[in-house]
């Protein structure tokens, strides 16, 4: 088993995952949103789960959709390799129209896949299906240079922190609503947006692969304090994340802080 290995399976087991839900998507349409959303969490955990069981038997998972039971497991916590994954990270965008006149699925839903080994992020994958594309640490991208000026932070489509809204207007940006957390990290790595800063709450399945991803892009990941962002913890609860192009880092933490003072 290589380092390499571990980038490929997480990129091909991402994909997919997200081919399937595309799959599930076109065959049940929208008009039972609770019914498609349930179906595309329990299908791809499924299969992840399946995948990983066959194809890395000794490496403990952590899934979102697993249940509390499994979770708890100590034998993750004394794991050397715990794979932690998000089947579908944006139900809610999963199951949405575009527009509600057309059927025409919304684009900012993904799928994590990555892998912890002794104390870090060592691989993972972001699939963005209905985008036709995926971010891996294998080959990720190279974010663009911030040209001084305004820039854009992404932030949550439907509960936007109101110290965001401050912090924007400190610091002189502009917000841009976009749907999952691996569609906003993944967002900044492409250039769509600079920054994405959160607390409202979250875990570390929902930042896990996004952010191996933008770490070896060389963005900027880290709690809103600054201090480190850590995973497989027993509580698996980590509520807050900021990830930047690195020239704004400095910025947007120093803002954050006023702001909490």
């Amino acid at each position: 088993m290589t380092i390499r290995d571990d980038h490929a399976l997480a990129a091909d087991l991402a994909n997919e995952a997200g081919e399937r839900l595309l799959r599930i998507r076109e065959r049940m349409g929208y008009g039972d949103a609770a019914a498609l959303r349930a179906e595309g969490d329990r299908a791809s955990h499924v299969y992840l789960m399946e995948s990983l069981g066959r194809l890395r038997p000794s490496d403990s998972v952590l899934s979102e959709e697993a249940t509390r039971e499994e979770r708890l497991d100590p034998r993750r916590l004394s794991a050397e390799r715990v794979w932690i994954v998000d089947p579908l990270d944006g139900t809610r965008e999963f199951s949405e129209r575009l527009t509600e006149d057309e059927e025409v699925g919304r684009a900012d839903w993904a799928v994590h896949v990555a892998l912890w080994e002794r104390g870090r992020l060592a691989a993972g994958a972001v699939a963005l299906p209905a985008q036709g594309r995926t971010l891996t640490t294998a080959e990720p991208p190279k974010p663009p240079a911030f040209e001084k000026g305004r820039f854009r932070i992404a932030v949550s489509r439907t509960r936007p922190p109101e110290f965001v809204r401050k912090l924007a207007y400190l610091v002189g940006a502009d917000l841009v609503p976009i749907g999952s957390a691996g569609a906003k990290i993944s967002a900044v790595l492409t250039g769509e947006v600079e920054a994405y800063v959160h607390a409202g709450g979250q875990y570390e399945w929902d930042s896990a692969a996004p952010v191996a991803v933008a770490q070896v892009a060389g963005a900027h990941a880290s709690r809103i304090d600054g201090s480190e962002l850590t995973y497989n913890q027993a509580d698996p609860s980590l509520p807050d994340i900021l990830v930047s192009l690195p020239e704004l880092a400095t910025s947007l933490l120093a803002g954050i802080r006023d702001l909490h003072r």
